[in-house]
């Protein structure tokens, strides 16, 4: 496996290139976070990457470097949410390389990325660990994602309205997000129904049309799809994305925000209950 669940730092020393080693660090002592991969999305073309035909790219390589460091973020982050990589558990790069089938430098990258989204957290001496999320963690996440969520709604049901009586292409995208969501449910497919729930609030975003939120939510992603996986998901939080659904699509602002705020506060309620046990 990929990782030492439980485990701490413990006396081992850095090694360049070793299991020990830091990815919180390139070369150059970067920090989590530096570098040009911030808002990159999984195909290596976010507002950080550097896109084929670019200044320097025929000698460097950066796109396909950048888009194997985006698949190796997805498919660790995906390892996280459904729990293959447990809270706690420590990754060791070159592990996580051997199982990914990738050299070390994008998954060294990825790892440098999922630290700077919160997924991850380094360790006092050296190599990350899956980041454990605490009653505070998710209460703090729930705080800054309600007002994001509620405004995301309110402006994707603006631009439907505006855009009358054609029809966003991002209805559609939001239409076949809320009917897999459906499908999976059906099907009892938990992985997959909490994928495409993810997809529908995310897509929701990207409907309202404006970057800074998107760049904004970005950086809350991780973290959602991390929780979203751990908690349950009660049939009336399914029936509230179709009610929310309806009034962006009706171009309705406020009670798409008002829906969208009462999905919110149930989801929270949800969580603290599947996770800590609140009564």
């Amino acid at each position: 496996m990929a990782y030492v669940a439980g485990s701490s730092a413990g006396p081992e020393r850095a090694r360049p290139g070793g299991p020990g080693e830091d990815p919180g660090r390139g070369s150059g002592g970067e920090r989590p976070g530096g570098g040009g991969n911030n808002g990159e999305r999984p195909d290596g073309n976010g507002p950080g990457s550097r896109r084929p035909g670019g200044p320097g790219t025929e000698q460097t390589g950066v796109p396909e470097r950048t888009s194997l460091s985006a698949r190796a973020r997805d498919a660790i982050r995906q390892r996280i949410a459904d729990r293959t990589y447990p809270q706690g558990a420590r990754l060791v790069e070159r592990e996580v390389a051997e199982e990914l089938r990738m050299s070390r430098v994008p998954v060294r990258e990825a790892l440098r990325a999922l630290v700077g989204e919160g997924l991850l957290e380094l360790l006092p001496h050296s190599g990350v660990r899956v980041r454990r999320m605490e009653r505070a963690d998710v209460e703090h996440l729930y705080e800054v994602w309600e007002p994001l969520a509620v405004q995301a709604s309110r402006l994707a049901a603006r631009r439907v309205a505006r855009s009358a009586p054609v029809e966003p292409p991002g209805v559609t995208a939001l239409r076949a997000s809320l009917d897999r969501a459906e499908r999976a449910a059906s099907d009892a497919e938990g992985a997959r129904e909490v994928a495409a729930h993810t997809a529908f609030h995310e897509d929701i975003v990207a409907l309202s049309g404006n970057p800074m939120l998107a760049r904004t939510m970005e950086r809350l992603g991780g973290q959602l799809r991390l929780l979203f996986g751990m908690r349950e998901e009660p049939e009336h939080m399914r029936a509230q994305h179709a009610v929310m659904f309806r009034y962006i699509a009706q171009g309705d602002e406020e009670s798409a925000a008002a829906s969208t705020l009462l999905h919110v506060r149930d989801s929270r309620t949800v969580a603290l209950r599947s996770l800590f046990d609140d009564a």
